[in-house]
């Protein structure tokens, strides 16, 4: 059986290439994300685990922005390591004024604490931090001799 051990990389087209650049430059560079590649149109980021890649829209992708409730990309969520993480970059976000459109809270029951913010096309992307998530160590069964 084939088995997925992760996801490498997911690629957003974007309209104006150099503004999308210096938003994800900012913003990923401040949630541990390096660039990594440049290829002209395109560039990807890496955190040592996953990829994120933009890469210019053509001509007639440029004629229709982005809107939420098409088909295709709705949002991102990068999960952050701690609640204090989600409002160090809210403020970092404010301060850059990114447009965000719910501010670092809890939004869901369990402690799911998130800040949901627009990218330059207004692609929305979360930055997120939920304690259960927490992944549990299998544990190790005793070997019989």
């Amino acid at each position: 059986m084939v088995r997925t051990i992760g996801i490498d990389h997911l690629v957003v087209r974007v309209g104006d290439f150099a503004k999308s650049k210096r938003f994800y430059t900012d913003v990923l560079g401040f949630i541990g994300f390096k660039l990594k590649y440049e290829f002209g149109d395109s560039a990807g980021w890496s955190n040592g685990k996953t990829l994120f890649w933009i890469g210019e829209a053509d001509a007639e992708g440029k004629k229709h922005p982005h809107r939420a409730g098409n088909i295709g990309f709705h949002h991102y969520a990068f999960e952050l390591a701690k609640r204090s993480d989600v409002d160090d970059l809210g403020e970092f976000l404010e301060k850059k004024k990114v447009k965000i459109v719910d501010p670092s809270g809890e939004y869901y029951e369990g402690g799911y604490y998130a800040v949901y913010f627009l990218d330059p096309d207004g692609m929305k992307l979360e930055a997120m931090y939920y304690p259960h998530a927490k992944k549990k160590k299998p544990r190790k069964k005793a070997v019989r001799e």
